[in-house]
């Protein structure tokens, strides 16, 4: 890979690794700011779930202002949003600060600054033999950034209360903005990717994806993900809190998973170059469901906890190269950061519904086993969705 290409690597992943860790321990904040703020859990469920359904919204938008202009400057915007709902969250009073914080600016923010934008600049940048470890280095990057912000977010809520921890949190995402320089060329430099880029309007673009059986196979996969790793990311902590283990155990846990995400993710992106990704999807999900599955029935001690969280972490955001992989191979990159961000924006309807009815079933049955049960099911669904997808690139050239 060429200087250029490296630079956007290591700088995008450290981008993701600032927004996705800091989002991610938003699951330590359940239970604090559940009792400071007297709400109920499906209140703070619900400003997560918004969170997601708007980051979900505004995913398609932003990244085609990136495929466009340029992620720099979306990156950019995506940072100042991000900081501003972190210092909204940080002094809310009510559920309506943690709405506009918490859910409605950190879930604009995430639109414009983790992977559909960040993955779709990697995409361009590298030669496409090399396309599908990077974006597996990539999308590693926001896992480091997990298993780093867990235990400093609850050594942080624990010596500044959690206003206090979400206001530092505001001033590493900062960090973000002049990351973005990186990933601030134009589109059109993007040329010297490798193979001709077939020039192709949106529309057409659009056009040839809804009409292939394969995109809305890896769409409704999508949502099986966002349901499942969001529901573990917001009530896990909470749910090892019900069952009479430590807050410190729950930020572990969340480390965990951010570690061998780490090692999954990149492995998940090393084998997406050798293997049919479809089969690896269908895998990931199946193995997904059969980790879920042994922790429901296990008994609840610190070392099933975290043999959970070694497990679940292998195979946690295994599939965003897998998916963005196969999005690029097959309509190729010249709009990848659109066409994923509508595959992304199936993901975080997965992510509302995981996020929220963790919450709502919670507070109604006194128990999450519903959803753990249902995060079987929907795995199962998913592995089996994405076998009859044709992988065969429609334009080589580009693939």
């Amino acid at each position: 890979m060429t200087r250029t290409a490296v630079l956007a690597l290591v700088c995008g992943a450290a981008i993701l690794s600032l927004a996705m860790g800091i989002r991610q321990t938003f699951g330590l904040f359940l239970s604090p700011m559940s009792l400071d703020l007297n709400i109920g859990r499906e209140a703070f469920a619900l400003a997560m779930a918004v969170q997601n359904i708007l980051w979900g919204a505004a995913q398609p938008v932003a990244g085609a202002i990136a495929d466009r202009y340029g992620a720099g400057r979306v990156l950019t915007v995506g940072t100042a949003a991000y900081v501003a709902g972190l210092l909204v969250m940080s002094s809310a009073t009510s559920l309506w600060g943690l709405q506009l914080g918490g859910g409605v600016l950190v879930g604009m923010a995430m639109s414009c600054t983790s992977f559909a934008v960040v993955l779709g600049a990697i995409g361009r940048a590298v030669p496409a033999e090399k396309r599908s470890m990077a974006l597996g280095i990539a999308s590693a990057g926001g896992s480091f950034g997990q298993f780093f912000m867990a235990p400093v977010g609850q050594q942080l809520i624990a010596a500044h209360g959690w206003p206090g921890a979400l206001l530092i949190m505001a001033v590493l995402a900062v960090v973000m903005a002049p990351l973005a320089l990186a990933l601030a060329r134009p589109r059109a430099e993007a040329a010297s990717t490798g193979g001709p880029v077939r020039e192709q309007s949106l529309g057409e673009a659009l056009g040839e994806a809804s009409r292939h059986s394969g995109y809305w196979y890896l769409t409704l996969g999508f949502f099986v993900c966002g349901f499942q790793v969001v529901f573990v990311a917001v009530h896990l902590p909470a749910y090892i809190n019900d069952v009479g283990l430590s807050a410190d155990l729950g930020a572990m846990s969340l480390a965990l998973i951010g570690f061998f995400n780490v090692i999954g993710t990149w492995a998940a992106g090393v084998l997406g170059g050798r293997y049919p990704k479809k089969y690896l999807l269908s895998t990931l999900y199946v193995l997904r469901s059969l980790v879920i599955a042994l922790f429901l029935v296990a008994p609840k001690t610190e070392t099933t906890v975290l043999a959970f969280a070694a497990g679940i972490g292998l195979l946690w955001l295994g599939t965003v190269p897998l998916t963005s992989g196969l999005v690029a191979q097959i309509f190729g990159v010249r709009y990848l950061s659109t066409l994923f961000g509508l595959v992304f924006f199936s993901h975080q309807v997965g992510s509302f519904l995981g996020a929220w009815l963790g919450g709502l079933v919670f507070d109604a049955a006194g128990s999450y086993d519903p959803i753990w049960i249902g995060s079987i099911i929907l795995g199962l669904m998913a592995a089996l969705l994405h076998l009859p997808i044709v992988e065969r690139p429609l334009r080589p050239a580009e693939a």
